[in-house]
């Protein structure tokens, strides 16, 4: 069920989205906008343009985007035991490895041994000093133990450990897109107070209270270059098909073990502060969401890609950047359906849908 953290994860009722129909855009295999009821039908002339506008800019070569590249800050923290110190280090590396193959920048705090600074010291550090405004993303994992009081959670580091509002108050100041993954035990508590718009927060558990080792850390940091977590084929994994993956092995790892579970990780990329668990989605969309009306989560966290596809790579970070707007601005368009009459819905979404194919177009180049 959706998660409202506020309160020791006071859950809230859910609806199911009604029945949709797919129309095929050509961005990228398996990609899809939803145009609802037949009304499809008698839109068919400029469908037929969109699809051959996008199919076009699809597969149209381009040089290859230069722009600044993602950030990638890993955080290790105490491990407590030797064995689940090996683990870390372990998930750490993949976490590197990614970074390269992606292009990113990797910083990590925790792994050396150095008392220069405590790694509380050193993370703010970071914070401070990385730049704030940059359309490439930023991605904060923190992998390790964390503990809740029952009115605050923290993530566990060798010296003084970092509280959920510490780390809130360390990203108010980013304005980028920004991606944190909190792998460590007690870490739903840090929904809410990180949740914010252009942000995706995931943390490993559904309550402060699930205090157990979490191996979701494990399951993530394999999940994001795995092919197999690729639910619309795009040959890219965004962060919510490493989550829905990661979820999934997780829950088999107790299953297989016969153990109950104690932990059922989130995620929140609407900015509401409430995170959706994996068993709220069928392929990449949410087929639940709050009886609030709040909007599905899972939108934006399927616009990260942390190693982006050659194709992908092609569009510049501008192109990039109104693509993905305009796509979010189609999906709250169609939550809003039954609060507009037909026409109007209808000539709302026809003109997102050709900014879009023309904003393919012009990054397209024209034949030799």
């Amino acid at each position: 069920m959706r998660q409202n953290l506020n309160d020791e994860c006071h859950r809230t009722k859910e609806i199911r989205s009604p029945n949709i129909e797919r129309f095929s855009t050509g961005r990228s295999p398996g990609s899809s906008f939803v145009i609802f009821g037949r009304r499809v039908i008698r839109h068919s002339s400029w469908i037929t343009l969109l699809a051959a506008l996008l199919t076009t800019a699809a597969f149209a070569s381009a040089d290859t985007n230069t722009d600044e590249s993602a950030t990638v800050l890993v955080v290790v923290g105490a491990p407590g035991e030797e064995e689940y110190g090996k683990n870390f280090a372990k998930w750490a590396g993949l976490w590197e490895e990614a970074s390269r193959k992606g292009g990113a920048r990797y910083l990590s705090i925790g792994l050396s041994n150095t008392n220069e600074a405590t790694d509380l010291e050193q993370l703010k550090k970071v914070l401070a000093t990385e730049s704030k405004e940059l359309t490439a993303a930023m991605w904060l994992v923190l992998i390790g133990h964390g503990t809740f009081d029952g009115k605050e959670a923290k993530f566990n580091l060798r010296g003084p450990d970092l509280s959920a509002t510490e780390l809130a108050e360390g990203l108010k100041p980013f304005r980028r897109p920004l991606a944190v993954v909190n792998a460590a035990s007690c870490s739903a508590p840090f929904i809410n107070k990180l949740s914010a718009t252009n942000r995706v927060i995931v943390a490993a558990t559904r309550s402060g209270y699930e205090q157990n080792y979490a191996r979701f850390g494990r399951y993530i940091a394999e999940a994001i270059t795995d092919p197999q977590a690729d639910l619309d084929e795009d040959g890219q994994t965004s962060l919510l098909e490493a989550f829905l993956l990661a979820s999934r092995r997780a829950a088999e790892f107790y299953n297989s073990e016969g153990r109950l579970a104690t932990e059922h990780a989130l995620l929140d990329d609407n900015g509401d502060g409430l995170g959706t668990p994996a068993d709220w989605f069928r392929g990449s969309r949410a087929v639940k969401k709050a009886k609030e009306g709040a909007s599905a989560d899972g939108l934006r966290a399927h616009q990260f890609h942390l190693v982006r596809s050659e194709q992908e790579q092609k569009l510049s970070s501008e192109v990039r950047a109104r693509r993905n707007e305009l796509e979010l601005a189609i999906d709250k368009l169609r939550d809003a359906k039954n609060q507009l009459n037909e026409e109007d819905y209808y000539q709302q979404l026809e003109k997102l849908l050709l900014e879009l194919a023309k904003l393919y177009e012009q990054s397209t180049p024209g034949p030799e």
